[in-house]
């Protein structure tokens, strides 16, 4: 683990109440989800648990289900709580999305404490910023 911080976005990035992916993998895929609510930001790797490489949503920044109150997985349709990551319902009922660490400082939301070569995510491209 690398204690440096990878800048994600700004809060004001991301709608009241809704969500998008950030930190792409080399392949271009959004690896993190953020979700707002308020000023609270709920961040998690964008894979649902049922099945480890499939990506949560239906489009580029559509996580969350019809009245924006949970995060669904668009493969199988579960239900997870946007405040813990707990699958509430479908095939991975009871498990949880993996969620990430994040900072919010000064209206910017970090990654803190990256597992090296993660995701996609090389040493060179975190901030080198410390906690």
């Amino acid at each position: 683990m690398t204690s440096d911080l990878l800048l994600l976005c700004n809060i004001d990035d991301i709608a009241e109440g809704g969500s998008i992916g950030v930190a792409p993998d080399l392949r271009g895929r959004d690896r993190v989800l953020l979700v707002r609510q308020g000023q609270a930001v709920h961040g998690y790797i964008n894979n649902c648990p049922h099945y480890d490489r499939a990506p949560l949503g239906w489009k580029k920044d559509a996580f969350l289900n019809g009245d924006q109150t949970r995060i669904m997985c668009a493969a199988h349709g579960a239900l997870f709580r946007i405040e813990d990551g707990i699958c509430e319902l479908g095939p991975c009922m009871g498990q949880r999305l993996t969620p990430v660490d994040l900072i919010i400082r000064e209206g910017r939301i970090y990654w803190r404490d990256i597992p090296e070569r993660a995701y996609g995510i090389t040493q060179q491209q975190t901030s080198g910023a410390t906690a």
